[in-house]
């Protein structure tokens, strides 16, 4: 619960030197190794089966974890203001990186959005998600001693519509759904009328209907959609054969789980992308409503840190920074858990430090450590109104 606090000089002097967020890098760390153990646990018995070394996919995933905890307190050092500086320079080259992947041979689904470095994958689109917030905070940190102009209105939509169109084209609707959502959160914080957002959102909406009438979806995306609002009407062997084992991991495991390593739909793989994309089913199997109950409290509390570093900041580009990043958080949360369980459509969207990867991985570090920053910066003032 909230706690209103007024400051007094002597607050202030306590407070000169304010330290990092314990709760925000706790969770983070918590999530992040419960992620290591459960990549393990879906993948060991299949590399096993293939004949590879089955703790191969967990030490990468152990590697892009503690690369992602240097860059989180790489950002947190950095003054969050600096970015602001370099904002446009991040996001003209996040669209270039967002370009490169179409040189490539596409991948898994034929989809192109990796760029090869080595033995591992670049996704750009995953670093467009914090550029795009970097960038928008700049533009609408005007907005609220200016009010907000339909022309800045124009900007930001144009900003953001650069790198959605090319998301789309690789494709990849869930991550052009994560900057829709972003987008709406800042421009709501940033000041933007009740009439402007309801324009905003008429003109969504008719975007989406646009998109669906003239058959822009790829056929799965729309088999995806369906198996969500009409199940039984889905292919239980095509589109909604995900949804469908999930559901049967995730109910299997009951109250407390089957127990670590002991879970048949991890351990036969019937999930499909069992380490990325579903890796909350080897949770739900192995460590059942209890287990996953603690995941959503770890989950709840990053949130809650970032509503309170977000409240505390001294400054709107702090304020817009750290809601667009919370925003990116709690959609991808939602999003992924969401499609485990049945309540949202398969996108493809990562859990945050749990599914394997290091793009995503690596993003959501720095965001945090971004985030981390506008704390360590925070400025009480005597007589002014703080979240504590």
């Amino acid at each position: 619960m909230a706690i209103i606090a007024r400051s007094t000089p002597a607050a202030v002097a306590d407070r000169r030197r304010p330290g990092p967020d314990i709760i925000l890098f706790v969770a983070m760390v918590a999530l992040s190794a419960v992620g290591v153990l459960m990549v393990y646990s879906a993948s060991r018995t299949r590399l096993e089966t293939l004949g590879l070394d089955p703790t191969g996919e967990m030490v990468d995933q152990a590697i892009f974890a503690a690369v992602g905890l240097v860059l989180f307190f790489v950002a947190s050092f950095i003054d969050y203001r600096e970015w602001r500086n370099v904002a446009p320079f991040v996001y003209i080259a996040t669209l270039l990186a967002l370009g490169a992947v179409f040189l490539f041979e596409p991948g898994a689904a034929r989809a192109q959005r990796w760029i090869p470095i080595g033995s591992y994958q670049l996704q750009p689109a995953e670093f467009a998600k914090m550029a795009m917030i970097l960038v928008l905070a700049s533009v609408l940190v005007p907005a609220k001693e200016e009010g907000m102009s339909w022309r800045r209105l124009v900007q930001t939509i144009v900003i953001v519509a650069l790198p959605a169109v090319l998301i789309y084209l690789e494709p990849d609707l869930g991550t052009m759904l994560v900057f829709a959502f972003i987008t709406l959160v800042m421009l709501f914080i940033g000041g933007t009328t009740l009439r402007q957002l309801t324009v905003l959102m008429t003109a969504a909406g008719a975007g989406a209907l646009a998109i669906w009438r003239l058959g822009l979806l790829r056929d799965y995306q729309i088999e995806r959609l369906q198996s969500v609002f009409n199940p039984s009407a889905a292919d239980p062997l095509g589109a909604a054969y995900n949804l469908i084992q999930s559901e049967i991991a995730i109910g299997s495991g009951g109250f407390f789980g089957k127990g670590l390593f002991l879970g048949t739909q991890t351990n036969l793989d019937f999930v499909p992308a069992q380490t990325t994309d579903f890796i909350f089913t080897a949770v739900g199997e192995q460590l059942g409503f209890v287990g996953g109950a603690l995941v959503l409290l770890a989950y709840a509390i990053v949130i809650w840190r970032l509503l309170v570093i977000a409240g505390n900041a001294r400054d709107r580009y702090g304020v817009l920074l750290v809601a667009g990043i919370a925003a990116m958080f709690a959609f991808h949360v939602y999003i992924n858990i969401g499609m485990t369980v049945g309540i949202a459509p398969v996108t493809g969207l990562p859990l945050p430090f749990m599914s394997a990867g290091g793009s995503t991985y690596v993003t959501m570090a720095i965001s945090l450590g971004i985030a981390n920053s506008v704390w360590l910066r925070r400025s009480p003032v005597p007589g002014e109104t703080y979240i504590v």
